[in-house]
């Protein structure tokens, strides 16, 4: 058990966690919704610190990320449980847990540990991924600082269901924030998750931009029948290009069947290029197709000048020509993070 950092106290002995935007009350003896913090005489938890599930030097493509240091290597780290419960969770064997019996099956890697396992697989940087990194808050704080102190870039791979406090706590040490945006109405959030107040995502992920300068790219996994209309999707695109500017890339993946959406078949991939087009039209720059391996709108390509300035096959890539954040042919800004951190 690891204390949490930030809570308050309710009546009846319940304490309030906020560290996400369910801001459960939490009773003595019970867990929150995410499971991974609990109530303890009065005294709020986290129950998975330093718990880990998955880990592993990832290619940063693979979060997806491709404006954020294409080609290099990432330490990335997962460990249990979310605070979403989706319906077709891709990872659902490690979210859909308690914190019972996490002990015996996880590997215990502290965060001084960490940066030396990033340092000695030749990364360039670490990220918190595979489940959600808000429900082990702690951890991932405390090593984000050790990361900055180590020259070590950093990436949250998130639903964006953060509360503020929690933000502007790890904000200064946090490089990358790498969104979901699933869908864009309530009915849709509501169905996949449970999750009724979700416009929270937006407002967290515009402050990360503004407030902390993160690097912000936008996924969307496309779900048949749930959120491949055009209203949902023509939504999206204009709320990236309005609120985080049109340069965001926003990454539009293909869903494949998994947990409890084994009915539903995978997502068309006329379908991902119809919202790839949405994002065009909406003046995005920079619209991607996930989960295609050798589409060609796995490539960046120069908005201006027309040029191939990133050749993706899926995890291998081609950036050879790159200096900065400008095309390498005819100057433009790309919204490209190349070399240090944002705080070098």
């Amino acid at each position: 058990m690891h204390p949490a950092m930030l809570s308050s106290n309710a009546p009846g002995g319940r304490v309030r966690c906020n560290i996400c935007q369910w801001r459960c009350r939490i009773a003595p003896g019970k867990a929150g919704v995410c499971k991974m913090y609990h109530n303890k005489e009065g005294t709020l938890y986290n129950m998975n610190y330093a718990l880990v599930s998955s880990v592993a030097a990832d290619p940063i493509e693979k979060k997806p990320l491709f404006h954020f240091h294409p080609g290099s290597l990432c330490f990335s780290l997962g460990s249990w449980g979310c605070n979403f419960h989706c319906q077709g969770c891709q990872n659902w064997q490690i979210s859909c847990v308690d914190a019972v019996n996490i002990g015996r099956i996880s590997q215990e890697i502290s965060p001084q540990e960490a940066i030396r396992k990033a340092r000695m697989t030749n990364c360039q940087g670490i990220s918190w991924t595979y489940n959600e990194p808000a429900i082990w808050f702690e951890y991932t704080l405390d090593s984000a600082k050790l990361a900055r102190d180590n020259n070590l870039y950093t990436v949250y791979v998130t639903n964006g269901y953060m509360t503020p406090e929690a933000l502007d706590t790890i904000g200064p040490y946090l490089d990358a924030w790498r969104v979901d945006v699933k869908g864009f109405s309530d009915a849709f959030y509501r169905k996949l998750a449970g999750i009724i107040r979700w416009r929270g995502i937006l407002e967290v992920t515009r402050r990360a931009k503004e407030k902390w300068g993160m690097h912000v790219e936008v996924v969307t996994n496309i779900i048949p029948t749930m959120n491949d209309d055009d209203q949902q999707l023509c939504g999206i695109a204009q709320w990236i290009k309005s609120e985080l500017g049109e340069l965001t890339p926003w990454h539009v993946t293909r869903f494949y069947p998994q947990h409890d959406m084994t009915e539903l078949p995978p997502t068309p991939v006329s379908t991902l290029e119809h919202a790839a087009n949405i994002g065009h039209k909406a003046g995005l720059k920079f619209v991607y197709l996930g989960n295609v391996p050798g589409h060609n709108q796995e490539n960046t390509t120069c908005y201006s000048c027309g040029r191939l300035v990133i050749r993706r096959l899926g995890y291998n890539t081609e950036a050879d020509s790159l200096n900065g954040s400008k095309c390498p042919f005819c100057g433009v800004e790309l919204n490209l993070k190349i070399g240090g951190g944002r705080h070098d």
